[in-house]
């Protein structure tokens, strides 16, 4: 978005609050417990029963519908990446637990096999490729290899480097180090 379009809908969000006294968040939070899931049917509920102008309404139907999609969503693809693999889920959830340390700026984006890790740009991936391996997808510059470490060859050209897992103790500080390298890269 360009920079006058961030401020008009900065606006539009402050001057919601303003005028109704609650915030976005608070009216897409009623948006969602209305049980409506169109969004002209949001529109609508807005309008009618809260008064709404069309443009108000319109924002938070838009919202509301947003962050219920992204937040079914991403639990949805986990669920089936790990769906007849779930010994292997505590894997994925210790090293999302590790990676969320790094800092506000790490970005966690399920696809429908993998997990990307991005910052400014993808800095590594969490795959469960087998039903008894985690492959982790690290983008580190140069040519660092060695023990666990190694290219990733034809695991995915998306990442320079692969660790492949297969039991919880294997999350240890040497691979989340590689990780935290990676986002510093990044």
């Amino acid at each position: 978005m360009t920079d006058k379009v961030e401020a008009a809908a900065q606006k539009m969000i402050e001057n919601l609050e303003k005028n109704t006294g609650k915030s976005l968040a608070e009216w897409v939070a009623i948006a969602q417990s209305s049980g409506l899931e169109k969004h002209g049917q949001i529109v609508k509920f807005l309008k009618t029963e809260h008064g709404f102008t069309h443009g108000f309404a319109n924002m938070v139907a838009a919202y509301a519908r947003e962050t219920a999609v992204t937040q079914q969503t991403t639990d949805d693809l986990v669920a089936n990446q790990y769906s007849g693999k779930e010994s292997l889920r505590p894997i994925y959830d210790a090293l999302i637990t590790a990676i969320n340390e790094f800092g506000d700026d790490v970005h966690i984006a399920p696809k429908n096999s993998y997990v990307s890790l991005r910052r400014s740009k993808q800095f590594g991936l969490i795959q469960p490729s087998t039903k008894t391996r985690v492959d982790v997808g690290i983008n580190l510059d140069g040519d660092v290899i060695g023990g666990r470490l190694e290219k990733s060859g034809s695991f995915n050209s998306m990442v320079s480097h692969r660790v492949r897992l297969t039991s919880l103790d294997e999350v240890n500080d040497a691979l989340i180090g590689w990780l935290r390298q990676a986002y510093e890269q990044a």
